[in-house]
């Protein structure tokens, strides 16, 4: 038997579950099966029909599951989650990682600045309820780390940017402190840079299998699939596969936290309708004109707005049409049945 609160479970959560059933923390999701944590050590069970039928659908990594047997029967509520859209041209979400305390944005410190990328992610994360970090890798390759970690936190506002190397162990310490016993992180990013090795230098051993570095130092992502890794301190680790694109998921909310020194700014136009171009009394404009602002973070800000809004809109529309077709076959199943 084991201490599930070493796996993040808290007695409230006690009242989610259905009678007769027993919890388990969902560790990896394969097809058609479910590797879960539970009181009597790791198992693997297969996930009920219903499960799916939720939106978004299915168990993820970090859902808490109620067992019954050998069958998960119930997902229990989630109190935070990383969630995207899923890649392509659609609009269903993806949750990524559920019931978080920290999310780790992870970049390396190689190669050229890439703030918009990690705005993006910080978009996504303020928005999963869990507490955002950014993490940049392979301190030890780079010439100057802290002006490196300046360039980042000035746009990585209210959130802790911290230097590591899985090499020297540099900042090692720091990310551990964020996970003490119980507590769960998911580290994000996309392929190269770094993350698997950074999992395997948290657990001090062979999490996840890595290739050689690259002739312009950075790394090839060997992750396949979201799984959740318990460290020698307690906490609970989720590396997660590179992301090639990350989509944001009606995300207008993160987004004016990401950039809420953009938006702050935006309020004070004179102009409620401003679109921060020509406008007389834009103080967005104005920022940019005398320095305070640098205009590829508005630009970024006006495109992650407006992709949210996109986005919102397509999901709206998905409802709806959900809905009228709810409607019409109830409608027909009333004309093709009309004495029942």
């Amino acid at each position: 038997m084991t201490d599930l609160s070493a796996s993040g479970w808290t007695p409230d959560r006690a009242a989610e579950l259905p009678p007769g059933t027993a919890p388990g923390r969902v560790s990896r999701v394969d097809r058609g099966l479910l590797s879960v944590l539970t009181a009597a050590g790791d198992a693997r069970v297969h996930p009920a029909a219903a499960l799916y039928d939720a939106d978004p659908g299915g168990p993820a990594v970090g859902d808490w599951v109620a067992i019954r047997g050998e069958l998960a029967v119930a997902v229990l509520p989630r109190r935070s989650a990383f969630v995207r859209t899923v890649a392509g041209r659609t609009s269903a979400a993806q949750v990524v990682a559920a019931n978080l305390d920290v999310v780790l944005v992870v970049d390396a410190l190689i190669g050229e600045t890439r703030l918009r990328r990690v705005e993006r992610y910080l978009a996504v994360a303020w928005s999963s309820g869990a507490t955002p970090v950014v993490v940049l890798t392979k301190a030890d390759l780079c010439d100057d780390v802290p002006a490196a970690v300046e360039l980042v936190a000035e746009d990585a506002l209210g959130v802790r940017v911290l230097a590591v190397s899985a090499v020297t162990g540099e900042g090692l310490d720091d990310v551990r402190a964020l996970l003490g016993p119980g507590r769960t992180a998911a580290m994000v990013g996309p392929s190269g840079v770094g993350k698997s090795s950074l999992a395997n230098a948290l657990a001090g051993r062979t999490l996840v299998a890595t290739r050689e570095i690259r002739d312009d130092g950075r790394g090839r992502h060997t992750t396949t699939a979201r799984e959740l890794h318990v460290l020698p301190g307690g906490g609970l680790l989720v590396d997660t596969p590179g992301m090639r694109e990350l989509g944001l998921y009606d995300d207008t909310e993160g987004v004016g936290t990401a950039y809420a020194d953009v938006a702050l700014l935006a309020a004070e136009c004179r102009f409620r309708d401003c679109r921060h171009r020509t406008e007389p009394g834009c103080a967005v404009a104005a920022a940019i004109v005398d320095g305070r602002l640098d205009p590829a973070r508005m630009v970024a800000w006006r495109k992650l707005q407006a992709e949210a809004h996109r986005q919102l809109l397509r999901v709206d529309a998905r409802a709806r049409a959900a809905e009228h077709a709810r409607v019409r076959a109830f409608h027909r199943s009333l004309r093709d049945q009309p004495h029942r």
